[in-house]
């Protein structure tokens, strides 16, 4: 299986990405088309190799599309042999197509609202007598504006015109073809009856004409369409902010000396020099020196994070003060920068199951719309005939097939899903939330079950010495920390080092030891000068012991500090909670959701943690190769479950859960096993993730919302549904107004998602 991403060109409404998706599929070698309005980029996938873009363009070309391989066009640098991306130049397409369409709406909105307001004295001094009639002769008039009207619908309408063409050509119809009928048809009429009158007296017809509905339709059709562009443009600029973060230049150590050189050319196990104010070009790891760093564009954190020798360092981060050097890790596509890019470009154009609906509705809209103006038409001249006489019955006919055409907007539907994922997706990256596709999006704003991993999630995962209980008077805490430290500094054991590590935090000395042995399933012993001594498990004996029998309930790892045979006392562990888990334990129940704890650890160990952040319920003693299990039957109980952990050893329970959160620092494995992986593995971030993805999910269900509604009321409006009762009958011309409108307040609707506070 093979896969294709392009953008393309010539893609308006929802009912073009309909047609590149209905006409792509039946295409022998693809399997499966996703067509993205709101991106403008099509996704092919192929069973074999991929179709050459000249093939395809084959294909869409006859319907006036036209798909462009989705890579930036290479170009030399100024070194001999190196290429660099130049990702600028996509935005730039985008940016001249918008001026091009702003120089056409200059020019013909201008012609439109002056003849807009013309019209509307017009309709005013015909219904109130104080109004005087318009200074200008009605024949006068219509010459006028049948100029202006044949500049607009052959010259500025050229789009709408070749939107005829195409439905008459291959049976494609789209925004462009509604709008191209009904204005043309308004415009022929009119013309029709100016020149030559005799057809006019001959029916009887009115001598009003509809050269100021074609003008002022496709000057507000224009607009809506430009101020909908410049919309969508907005919507992406999470991705702009992200490739903005990328340094341009890097300072290495080549042969003794500095050099400074593009970032591309930075090489894995290059020596990268930073300086106060720079900006991190690459990934590594921290050689030499100590700084503070600013991730917050990356991780979403607004507090600087100190970095010394050891720490790594991320691409894309801004050094606020002191120098130091780094080895380059991950440098080009491989950097976690480079990675996020990747991941946000492909979650904003994945498609929400919501969508489905939408996109079942714009792929036979358009030919629904056809069929319910041409009706319209028919029964005005059928049955208005009879009521109102033929002349009168036409120009309502005409008026209303003319609005029916204007006013339905697939475009609405088409950008509601995708506007709202755009930005919702964008949004969360700003954060420190990375959302694979819009389908976890979506699922997260369902769950009713929060499910926890305690080690790394709840946990920091790094235990340290909590408990130091000397039971010989003569021994002090500080001495048996220092006699522990000593024999376990041999030992590789990760409690091991957390007993060494609280004797250096308090700057004991550890002194020689002799004979160290690794006792299996039992401790380390070792001889300090002529003292033998031990640190172990406790023996069946001693777990009767009051101090022990209570650091054990806490859930703490218990070891004797042995001395020459003899107990001296007890060195207790624990992992240490996450500061903010209280914190965001308590956010989700706000949120209402019920909180799991799922732990491999035993039960005593789980309850304590869970009483000290709140968890609701415990699950505890699992094996790792259990944990989906427990997350199915939670699922069979009717529950919608996230899982949170680490994305490693908890892959399987993630992949089962309806959506599984990965708290990570940026590892391939854990941004690949989760559908939302969260930076710097705060678990605030799952609250806000929650917020975030039923904000986004309410915008696109009032999107969809007014969408519909829209349709259902506007197209029996233009059709005059309210002429028999009041008799009033919605002008063309409003009809083209609030079509404008439509897509731009849906595209505006999604665009609020970016002040949403999480």
């Amino acid at each position: 299986m093979n896969t294709g991403t392009y953008t393309v060109k010539g893609m308006h409404c929802a009912s073009c990405a309909a047609i590149i998706t209905k006409k792509l599929s039946k295409v022998e070698g693809i399997t499966q088309v996703e067509v993205n309005l709101a991106t403008e980029r099509a996704k092919v996938e192929f069973a074999n190799d991929v179709l050459a873009i000249d093939a395809l363009n084959d294909i869409v070309g006859k319907y006036g599309y036209a798909l462009a391989t989705d890579q930036p066009k290479e170009i030399e640098s100024t070194l001999p042999g190196v290429i660099i991306a130049d990702t600028s130049r996509l935005k730039e397409e985008k940016e001249r197509e918008l001026q091009e369409q702003l120089a056409r709406v200059q020019f013909a909105l201008p012609l439109a609202l002056l003849v807009f307001l013309l019209m509307m004295w017009d309709i005013g001094a015909r219904v109130f007598s104080s109004i005087p009639n318009l200074p200008i002769p009605m024949e006068l008039f219509n010459i006028i504006s049948m100029a202006i009207a044949t500049y607009m619908v052959f010259s500025i309408g050229a789009p709408f015109l070749h939107g005829i063409t195409m439905f008459i050509r291959s049976g494609a119809a789209s925004m462009d073809t509604l709008i191209g009928i009904g204005t043309v048809t308004a415009y022929l009429y009119s013309a029709i009856i100016t020149l030559i009158p005799s057809i006019r007296e001959l029916l009887q017809i009115p001598d009003y004409t509809y050269f100021d509905v074609t003008i002022v339709v496709i000057g507000f059709v224009l607009l809506g369409k430009y101020l909908e562009a410049r919309s969508k443009m907005k919507t992406g600029e999470a991705i702009e902010k992200l490739i903005g973060l990328q340094a341009k230049s890097a300072l290495v150590l080549r042969m003794g000396k500095e050099l400074e050189i593009p970032v591309q050319q930075v090489k894995k196990g290059d020596v990268v020099i930073i300086k106060p104010g720079a900006k991190i070009p690459v990934d590594g790891i921290i050689n030499e020196g100590y700084s503070t760093l600013d991730e917050s564009m990356v991780t979403g954190e607004s507090v600087p994070v100190d970095k010394k020798s050891g720490d790594p360092v991320v691409g894309g981060t801004i050094n606020k003060q002191g120098s130091f050097t780094f080895t380059a890790s991950h440098v080009g596509a491989d950097t976690l920068l480079a990675r996020i890019i990747r991941m946000v470009e492909d979650a904003q154009g994945s498609k929400a199951p919501i969508q489905n609906i939408a996109d079942k509705i714009a792929g036979v809209f358009v030919p629904v719309v056809l069929v319910l103006a041409a009706l319209t038409f028919i029964i005005w001249l059928t049955v208005g005939s009879s009521l109102l006489g033929f002349s009168v019955a036409l120009s309502y006919g005409i008026m209303g097939m003319v609005g029916i055409l204007v006013i339905a907007c697939p475009c609405a539907l088409g950008l509601a899903t995708p506007t709202a994922i755009i930005v919702g997706i964008g949004k969360g990256a700003e954060y420190g939330i990375l959302i694979r596709n819009a389908e976890s999006l979506e699922k997260l704003s369902s769950i009713d079950t929060v499910v926890f991993d305690k080690t790394g999630t709840i946990t920091t995962g790094n235990p340290q010495v909590s408990d130091i209980i000397s039971t010989d008077k003569e021994r002090s805490i500080t001495s048996l920390l220092q006699m522990a430290a000593t024999i376990e500094n041999r030992s590789e054991h990760p409690l091991a080092q957390a007993i060494v590590e609280a004797a250096k935090k308090q700057q004991l000395t550890l002194g020689e030891i002799t004979d160290f042995r690794a006792l299996e399933g039992i401790g380390v012993s070792a001889r300090i000068g002529n003292t033998a001594v031990t640190v172990r498990k406790p023996l069946e004996s001693e777990k009767t012991m009051p101090e022990l029998k209570k650091l054990q309930e806490e859930g703490k790892t218990v070891a004797v500090i042995e001395e020459n045979g003899t107990a001296k006392g007890l060195i207790a562990l624990s992992d240490t909670v996450k500061e903010e888990a209280r914190e965001a334990v308590a956010a989700l129940h706000r949120k209402g959701l019920k909180v799991i704890m799922l732990t491999g650890d035993n039960l005593l160990a789980a309850n304590y943690m869970a009483r000290q952040v709140g968890i609701d319920e415990v699950i505890a003693e699992v094996l790792p190769q259990e944990k989906a299990k427990k997350i199915m039957e939670l699922q069979a109980e009717g529950r919608k479950v996230v899982m949170t952990g680490d994305g490693i050893n908890d892959a399987p329970a993630l992949a089962q859960a309806d959506v599984g959160i990965a708290m990570a620092t940026g590892t391939d494995v854990a941004i690949e096993s989760a559908g939302i992986t969260l930076l710097k593995g705060d678990i605030n971030k799952v609250a806000q993730a929650i917020t975030l993805s039923r904000a986004t999910m309410g915008v696109i269900r009032q999107n969809l919302f007014w969408a519909f509604i829209y349709n259902i009321v506007g197209i029996p409006l233009a059709a005059g549904a309210l002429f028999p009762l009041w008799g009033i009958f919605l002008n063309p011309v409003f009809s083209g107004l609030a079509m404008a409108g439509s897509s731009v307040s849906v595209v505006s609707n999604s665009l609020r998602l970016k002040g949403k506070k999480l």
